[in-house]
């Protein structure tokens, strides 16, 4: 009835998930070599592939770049969703061929939504 004593393996692979990255940390900070000497004015400057960096790093983005990324992101996503689908589709049947059909406008509306809102603009 009690079905604790089932699961150790989970609460053991757990702990040791939990651990791994506390001792990965652990590792590199005892490693690291700490040298109060090299602190100069150098030490704190971007790097830019050997180029002075110029201007602010601080700048501002327009926020259709990022409407871009997010759309891109959200369909990517759910290009993904549909591997598993095709891949068992002959399994499936009828219902999921449906389903898929309405997932699929779902994600023609977006596009339509986003296109109309102005999101893939590039200009």
């Amino acid at each position: 009835m009690f079905l604790l004593p089932k699961y150790n393996s989970f609460f053991i692979f757990l702990l040791i998930a939990c651990f791994i990255p506390i001792l990965t940390f652990s590792i590199s900070n005892i490693l690291t070599p700490i040298s109060n000497t090299d602190k100069g004015p150098e030490k704190f400057t971007s790097y830019e592939s050997g180029i002075e960096p110029m201007g602010d790093a601080w700048i501002q983005f327009q926020i259709r770049y990022y409407m871009f990324a997010l759309v891109f992101v959200i369909f990517d996503i759910e290009t993904v969703f549909l591997y598993p689908w095709a891949m068992s589709f002959n399994e499936l049947g009828l219902s999921a061929f449906i389903e898929a059909l309405v997932f699929v406008f779902i994600l023609i509306l977006g596009l339509v939504y986003a296109w109309r809102k102005g999101a893939l603009e590039w200009s």
